[in-house]
């Protein structure tokens, strides 16, 4: 199992731009989240009212409770230490979503997780967790995009079982598909392991490492 500490220095290293190795959306680049692009991660979210009433893309993270320090800046915190990772999609240099993922204990805070937990058995070396398309950028292969590239990123990082816990588009409204819908996941080689709510699946993939 992968840790937080153990790839933070080498988070600080992705952050030039390239083009996805999938070419699923070939007109757009992804950069890792980093200093370098937290200015244009930090204008999507200002542009989108701090993304679902002020989170930051903080929820799924262990500290993001209550109020103080501003999420921004716990955020902002994260980056600085390596330990908030996500793939962010750019068309030239405005950063148009993203994708967040982690190992477990940086990503915790899923959705449905003591149902998660109770069909339990190994956890995951890395999780996807949120999956955010920025107001007027919809429906035009941003979120494929952003996963394709977290996958990207993970096999830079060693590779190993991703999961995601995406839910069926078609049950439920966008604004509320906080980890992305099914389909997505599904059309980059996930499959599907387990139920843990109503629509919400858990799925995995085996990501093999870069050479």
């Amino acid at each position: 199992m992968r840790s937080g500490a153990g790839y933070a220095s080498a988070a600080r290293s992705w952050t030039s731009p390239h083009r996805l190795r999938s070419a699923v959306v070939p007109e757009y680049t992804v950069r890792a989240l980093g200093e370098s692009t937290w200015p244009a991660f930090a204008a999507l979210v200002e542009h989108n009212n701090g993304i679902f009433g002020g989170c930051w893309c903080m929820g799924f993270h262990e500290d993001s409770r209550g109020t103080e320090p501003p999420k921004r800046e716990r955020k902002l915190a994260r980056v600085r230490a390596g330990t908030a990772h996500a793939a962010l999609v750019f068309d030239g240099d405005n950063c148009l979503g993203w994708c967040q993922f982690g190992v477990p204990d940086e990503v915790p805070r899923i959705k449905n997780r003591a149902a998660y937990e109770k069909g339990l058995t190994v956890l995951p070396d890395w999780r996807i967790a949120c999956n955010f398309v920025g107001k007027g950028h919809r429906r035009r292969g941003v979120a494929t995009a952003a996963l394709a590239g977290a996958l990207d990123l993970i096999a830079d990082l060693g590779g190993g079982k991703v999961e995601g816990y995406p839910e069926d588009a078609g049950s439920v409204p966008a604004g509320f598909l906080y980890h992305g819908a099914l389909s997505t996941y599904e059309s980059l080689g996930f499959v599907r392991d387990r139920k843990i709510g109503k629509h919400r699946w858990v799925v995995a993939k085996v990501v093999e490492p870069n050479s």
